[in-house]
């Protein structure tokens, strides 16, 4: 199994309509569950953008396959040979991963699925991924299983699921060192983030269009 996180942006003035396209493409198209593709797939809009969460159960898999009536919404992005509508964001941060289907499936009912937004001052985004990795692999302190981070730019794009679950992870780690901070407070993630406007610091939480989970249905 594996995860993606993907970022995507309504054409001026498109933004409703593409919203309510999008969550009919959703609610019409139950394929990828009943094909046994996939386990969780969450959308979530912020301004005149929208994210992806998903959970692949055997193969990678690219929103433009199932969204691809969705196109006509959404911005192209430049920066491969051919412009995207979706770019994928860099996992920079999980405290556990999916080793199989059996480990990842829910084994208590989920509250809610959180989709959060943040930036990151993009001289310090260096060391957020330096601080991440090591808190990551070096198993410093246990976190939400199915928590996940990932970046685009200097924009941060987190996943959280309530009641948290919290377990050692069953992967096993990639570092043998201790540099993580004993006191995390150490590591002054208040200097890593761009204030809003409004002052707060760090992750706000986003609207949250649809989720589906394969043992729902």
């Amino acid at each position: 199994m594996k995860r993606f996180m993907f970022r995507a942006q309504w054409k001026t003035g498109k933004a409703e309509a593409g919203l309510s396209r999008w969550t009919e493409l959703v609610n019409n198209d139950q394929k990828l569950f009943d094909d046994g593709e996939m386990m969780t797939i969450a959308g979530y809009r912020w301004e005149y953008q929208i994210f992806l969460y998903c959970e692949c159960i055997h193969r990678e898999w690219q929103p433009e396959g199932i969204f691809v009536d969705l196109g006509e919404f959404l911005q192209e992005w430049p920066g491969k040979s051919e412009f995207r509508k979706w770019i994928p964001l860099v996992d920079v941060f999980h405290f556990n991963e999916p080793v199989s289907f059996e480990h990842w499936k829910r084994k208590q009912p989920v509250e809610r699925r959180v989709g959060r937004v943040a930036h990151l001052r993009p001289e310090m985004i260096g060391s957020y991924i330096y601080y991440h990795y090591q808190l990551q692999e070096e198993r410093a302190f246990l976190g939400d299983k199915y928590e996940i981070i990932g970046i685009h730019e200097n924009l941060l794009f987190g996943y959280q699921e309530f009641p948290k679950v919290i377990e050692e992870p069953a992967a096993p780690k990639k570092l043998n060192t201790s540099g993580t901070p004993g006191n995390w407070n150490d590591s002054r993630m208040d200097l890593h983030f761009q204030p809003w406007e409004d002052g707060h610091l760090f992750f706000k939480p986003i609207e949250q269009v649809f989720v589906l989970y394969c043992g729902d249905k």
